[in-house]
């Protein structure tokens, strides 16, 4: 019996698994919304609550706490400048999960996981200004 073991291994080591909520965390934090299988949304909504409770406090230690999960500073800065205000009212449930059918290949249960009152405009938004440095430095 599995009694306390509470969260899900999603067949991989802990690192590689810390290391997926990291990326996929970042990506939802870059683009507000992200297409996954059902048990990572599932997974990985507490973890973005948690990041996004720590932008509400705003302060050095938080962000601190942040940058060690995140990896990435552009990810951190957004999400203190822009989600932590935008979420300062609200007192929990910043995400939701909606269920988006079946993948081709194997069947897995897909999901959409995106924040509530998101910014539409944030979506693809870092891959054209990516694709526009590159351009401009050519």
């Amino acid at each position: 019996m599995r009694h306390a073991r509470g969260y899900r291994r999603l067949n991989r080591t802990h690192e590689h698994r810390k290391a997926l909520w990291a990326n996929m965390a970042g990506s939802l934090i870059e683009h507000e919304q992200i297409k996954t299988t059902l048990p990572k949304a599932r997974d990985l909504r507490p973890i973005i609550e948690k990041m996004i409770t720590l932008a509400k406090r705003g302060d050095i230690h938080a962000r601190r706490q942040a940058a060690a999960k995140l990896k990435q500073d552009e990810y951190v800065s957004k999400l203190f400048d822009v989600l932590g205000p935008r979420y300062k009212d609200r007192q929990g449930g910043y995400v939701r999960i909606l269920k988006a059918g079946f993948r081709y290949g194997d069947m897995a249960p897909m999901a959409i996981i995106e924040f509530v009152d998101r910014d539409r405009d944030a979506k693809g938004a870092g891959d054209k200004a990516r694709l526009e440095a590159e351009e401009n430095a050519e």
